[in-house]
């Protein structure tokens, strides 16, 4: 869609039907909604500014960007968000050449922009990035890190802060305003150069004065005009014709520029402006009453909530770290009731897991609460600060396994893979809500080393008529004898094993069900007794890295002479759509897994 020659009032309708679509299509499909609303002027403003068909358009999160897609070819298509073979809820290259890099972890805009505006240098090329990032996604060290050589480099990007923390209220005031336009106007930006090279060259005994006169000018962005960017707002990010002015500005410097941009959470649905987390990603909802079409159940998140909260109770040296996920991981309650002991420490994975190392040295059992996906991002962190000293934190991994329509970025199945290679940790899994709760126990009394328990998005099913035991170290658990055939479930893999036995044995066709519990360390003792020559593994992690390579490893050290086969996912990276969806397109249902098996019997 091209809107350049549309005027600041045809602009305007834009915006509110682009809102109005979102509405009903995240009401159908659920997603993110607060962030995406806010966002709707600043990217119609950056597609009226910029050459859509040139200029790198990246957005961190990409969360936002729903006005984009609309946008750029995809009007039609969004009915279909987050749907399988719909589009994505992110930005993804494969979907549409106007999305320059796929994004669904944060702040990594800035490192792609400073990437873009090298390669566009040694083209010699007239392209410039643009990003636009939160005001959240802005607190990781990355982002820092990237800023850090932008400032030094001087390459031309136009970076837009969203801030949407809060609304622009009336305490900005007129003369905030008068200020701001002022700081975004070719008379102040040219004066400010011409001052700063005058400074430049006063002598020696003028330094301290001229430097103190210096940050006269300096009434907001000082952090950035330090690392040598220029900064201009901020600026009312939902007023289209001060965006578009600003994002001129901005271009025509030729420079790194920060838009410092406040926008409402939220704005076009009521229910949803202002600082309301459970507006950030929902689950469909009726428009009117704005609440959820289907009645949440009991998850596993809250379950590790609830317990958890129950053991602090009883043991003060029980601490927590999130990071900018209090409420997906069940750590908001926590850290409301001890706020010395529960901390968020926003997006920063890395420094999440090595603080916790050192309440573990202090003595404390810390718990880090992160979902799979993110936990990648402190791997580092979790061999150099953690393991190579037996540092006994605890990893508690939600989000396990398919997650659904965030898709690819967000699949929790590399988990098991990236950490069983190191070594100190000790890996299990529970099959059940009260497994779950023996699982917390189980962490908070070994103290050997590190521990890593993970546990699905939603609930846990099918599991309700076996009787949940306590966890002991190494020990896998046999649910249902075989000798001949020995179907072998970890974490929700067991549920769907203890299923598959029943389809099968209702028409004749007995196996066992084993529950592995321990990937690290195996029950080597139980597996080298086991008189099934065939093994089935049902796990939600990759084949590659996953639980039947990590017993084929085990009996090709022991020559133990077994068929083993994975039903595991394959080496390939699992789009989004809704959960059942998903694993019916890949075979992993369980009535697609009896079908195999039996088949395989047979």
């Amino acid at each position: 869609m091209d809107i350049k020659d549309k005027n600041i009032q045809e602009l305007e309708v834009l915006a509110d039907e682009i809102r109005e679509k979102i509405i009903t299509s995240v009401a159908k499909n659920g997603g993110h909604l607060s962030s995406t609303l806010g966002a709707v002027e600043l990217i119609i403003g950056m597609h009226y500014v910029f050459d859509k068909e040139r200029d790198p358009f990246i957005f961190d999160v990409s969360h936002q960007a729903y006005a984009h897609k609309m946008l750029t070819d995809r009007w039609d298509k969004f009915d279909r968000l987050r749907q399988i073979d719909g589009i994505s809820g992110y930005t993804r290259p494969s979907e549409s050449k106007y999305d320059y890099f796929s994004a669904g972890h944060s702040s990594t805009s800035i490192s792609i922009a400073v990437g873009a505006a090298k390669a566009i240098k040694l083209k010699n090329e007239n392209r410039i990035p643009v990003v636009m990032i939160g005001d959240g996604s802005i607190t990781a060290g990355i982002a820092y890190e990237a800023l850090n050589e932008l400032g030094f480099r001087k390459y031309p990007v136009v970076i837009i802060l969203n801030d949407n923390e809060m609304s622009i209220g009336k305490p900005t005031g007129a003369i905030s305003k008068y200020l701001t336009r002022f700081k975004a106007g070719k008379f102040y930006q040219g004066f400010k150069d011409k001052f700063k090279k005058f400074l430049d060259n006063l002598p020696k005994d003028f330094e301290y004065a001229a430097k103190k006169f210096e940050e006269l000018f300096a009434i907001n962005g000082i952090f950035f005009e330090e690392m040598g960017l220029e900064y201009i707002g901020p600026i009312d990010g939902n007023n289209i014709e001060e965006v578009i002015e600003t994002l001129k500005i901005a271009k025509d410097l030729n420079k790194p520029v920060i838009v410092h941009a406040k926008t409402i959470k939220g704005k076009g649905y009521k229910q949803a402006e202002g600082y309301y987390e459970h507006w950030h990603g929902v689950s469909p909802f009726d428009i009117q009453t704005a609440k959820p079409l289907k009645k949440s159940s009991l998850s596993a998140t809250k379950v590790f909530s609830n317990y958890l909260q129950k053991k602090a109770d009883e043991n003060p040296k029980i601490v927590g770290v999130t990071a900018a996920m209090p409420s997906g991981t069940g750590m908001k309650e926590l850290i409301e009731t001890y706020p010395d002991r529960f901390w968020d420490v926003a997006i920063a994975e890395q420094h999440a897991v090595t603080s916790m190392a050192s309440l573990a040295k202090e003595g404390f059992r810390p718990f880090v609460a992160i979902y799979s996906t993110f936990l990648q991002r402190g791997f580092d962190e979790i061999i150099h600060d953690v393991c190579i000293d037996k540092y006994p934190v605890i990893f508690a991994i939600d989000r396990a396994g398919i997650v659904g329509q965030d898709g690819e970025t967000h699949q929790g199945v590399f988990d098991i893979g990236y950490l069983k290679i190191i070594p100190n940790i000790t890996i299990f899994a529970p099959r059940c809500f009260k497994t779950l709760e023996y699982a917390i126990d189980f962490a908070i009394n070994y103290t050997d080393n590190a521990t890593a328990f993970r546990y699905p998005r939603g609930a846990f099913d099918g599991v309700d008529d076996i009787p949940a035991t306590p966890f002991v170290l190494g020990k896998a658990e046999i649910l249902k004898q075989n000798d001949e055939v020995m179907i072998i479930g970890y974490g929700k893999g067991v549920s769907k094993a203890h299923q598959i036995a029943k389809n099968l044995s209702n028409e004749g066709i007995e196996v066992g069900v084993m529950d592995l519990r321990f990937i690290k360390p195996l029950d080597e003792e139980t597996l080298k007794n086991l008189k099934a020559k065939t093994w089935i593994v049902i796990s939600d992690n990759a084949k590659i890295g996953g639980v039947a390579e990590t017993l084929q490893a085990f009996c090709n050290q022991h020559l133990l002479n077994k068929e083993i086969i994975s039903y595991e996912y394959d080496d390939k990276f699992i789009p989004h759509g809704q959960t059942s969806d998903v694993e019916k397109m890949l075979g992993v249902d369980v009535k697609s897994l009896t079908d195999k098996i039996k088949q395989l019997l047979k």
